[in-house]
Parts: structure tokens; sequence; C-alpha cells
């Protein structure tokens, strides 16, 4: 089998000597693969270009940004994806049951057990695990401008962040358009996730399957920063009330628009800025990753 390993030497949590582990637990493993250094937008140009050339197996090592844009270039592809989870979080690699510890990720892809999970899309855009408008991408935007400013760790980063958006609470006016009707929402966050999410305590923000083919669209409704703090807290213990929050689930496609010419979005722990009205869909079991058996 054709198999290469991309290391995104960009990601906040890539360390020194870090290709050197991976090559070693591979090797050990039985996994026979070349590695590609590359970074940001370069994996998913090296992802795609190894494809076109053969590549049957993929093997992503980095955090959920890294996943997220080499799946986005092996969706449909008939590449089968491994991961090494080198991220902060890894959620998109928790959600599949592999571990976080090289040796034994390596060998769940020497096993090579593949399954078909679905793949989400904003404007074409990939993600693995979700997207947001309104506060989330302002606090990513703030904690990557930290971390290069100030060189803060991300989780440091990530709390002064939220702390400041908070401070600057507001609600955004959107147009949701799904499944021919439409409705216009004042909403301080718009969530889309690939797939169904837990909120409550213990599995806040983890997921039970990966291969329903639905988009989880959840739409915050307070509009003041009580309110969203009430309802956020209540939604971890499991309790709801109608004003807090509208969810939908079973979601195919959904249209964003906005008075704006562009929406800012955090995917996958990322910002980007995409031309609106932003069109989300599933991809169901678009694609093949390796995982435990």
């Amino acid at each position: 089998m054709r198999a290469v390993t991309i290391v995104n030497k960009g990601g906040g949590s890539f360390a020194e000597g870090a290709v050197a582990r991976l090559e070693e637990a591979l090797a050990a493993a039985g996994v026979d693969s070349a590695t590609v250094v590359a970074e940001g937008k370069d994996c998913a140009a090296f992802a795609a270009d190894h494809v076109k050339h053969g590549a049957e197996l993929v093997i992503a090592a980095g955090g959920d940004g890294t996943m997220s844009a080499i799946a986005g270039e092996l969706a449909g592809s008939g590449a089968a994806m491994g991961l090494l989870p080198l991220g902060t979080l890894n959620h998109f690699a928790r959600d599949l049951g592999i571990p976080a510890d090289l040796a034994e990720a390596a060998k769940i892809i020497a096993a090579g057990k593949v399954r078909q999970v679905d793949i989400a899309e904003a404007n074409d855009r990939a993600f693995v695990n979700n997207a947001s408008v309104g506060l989330y991408p302002l606090m990513v935007i703030d904690r990557d401008a930290q971390r290069q400013r100030l060189g803060r760790s991300k989780r440091l980063a990530m709390l002064v962040a939220s702390l400041r958006t908070m401070t600057r609470f507001h609600a955004r006016r959107l147009k949701l358009s799904i499944d021919g009707g439409e409705a216009r929402v004042d909403t301080p966050l718009l969530f889309v996730g690939n797939n169904h999410y837990r909120l409550a305590l213990p599995s806040a923000g983890q997921r039970e399957a990966l291969d329903k083919g639905e988009l989880s669209v959840m739409v915050m409704r307070s509009k003041s920063l009580p309110g969203f703090l009430a309802a956020t807290g209540r939604a971890l213990l499991g309790l709801s009330r109608p004003d807090d929050m509208v969810r939908l689930d079973g979601v195919r496609e959904l249209k964003v628009d906005s008075n704006r010419s562009q929406l800012t979005l955090a995917i996958d722990g990322e910002t980007v800025a995409l031309t609106a009205p932003v069109t989300f869909r599933i991809r169901p079991k678009a694609l093949r990753v390796i995982v435990p058996g």
C-alpha cells in the first residue's frame, strides 16, 4: 500500500522531535510510509497531490485543523485516512476512539480497519467537527493574536479571549434557510456540527456517531450576556428552557445569510471569512478513515 504521512509543523502543539517520534512509532507498528513536513494550508495541497499520484493511505499528523484540511482532500477519493493526534484537544480522533499516544495510534493504523464517516462543508470548505458564527470566531481570533504576539499557551489564550469577548457580547442578525423554510434570527451564536453533539456534562462536546448523515444545528436565543451564560449552564446540566436555544437535528443542508457580504466562521478551531450566503452540507460516509478494531 502506498502511504504518506503529512505532518503539520505549523500546529500549535508541534514540538521538537515530533517527526522522529511519529516515524519511530509507525516503523515499530510495521507501517511503511514516507513523511512530508508541511505547514498550514500546504497540508491540504500535499494531500491532494499524493492522492492524485496514487497514494492509498494518507496519515494526518496534527490537530483538528490539520485533520479537517486533509480530510477535505481525501473525501470521495477512495484513499483512506490515518490519524496521529498531535493537537491540543483532538476532538475528531477522540470521537473515533483513537488515543493520543502515538504508539497506540500507529498500531491502529497498522491494523487497517477502515470505516466510512461523514464530512461536512461550509461553501465547499470541509470540516470534520463543527463550524460556528458569532461569539466563538471572535474568541478564536483573539486567542490566535495572543499566541502570536505574547506566546501564550492555547488554553490560557482561549481563557483570556473568552473573558474579553464576553465584555463585547452582542447578537448577530442572520437569515436561515432549511428545507424550503426561512427564518430571521438574532443570535449570539450559531453552531453547526458534523452529526449530533452532546451538551450535558460529563460528555459535553462529544458525539456518539459520525455516520448518521446529519448536521446538528443549534441557535442560541438569548440576546443578553446573563441570559446566554444561564442558558449555557443549564445545557451543561442537562436542563433546558424553550427560550434558551433552538436545536435542529437531521438537517442535510442549511443556508445562512447576513446583511454583510462575508461571514466570519470558526471551522474546526480556525477562522475563515466566507462569502455570504454560506451553505452548510453534510456528505454522508464520504471519508474513509482507519479506526480501532
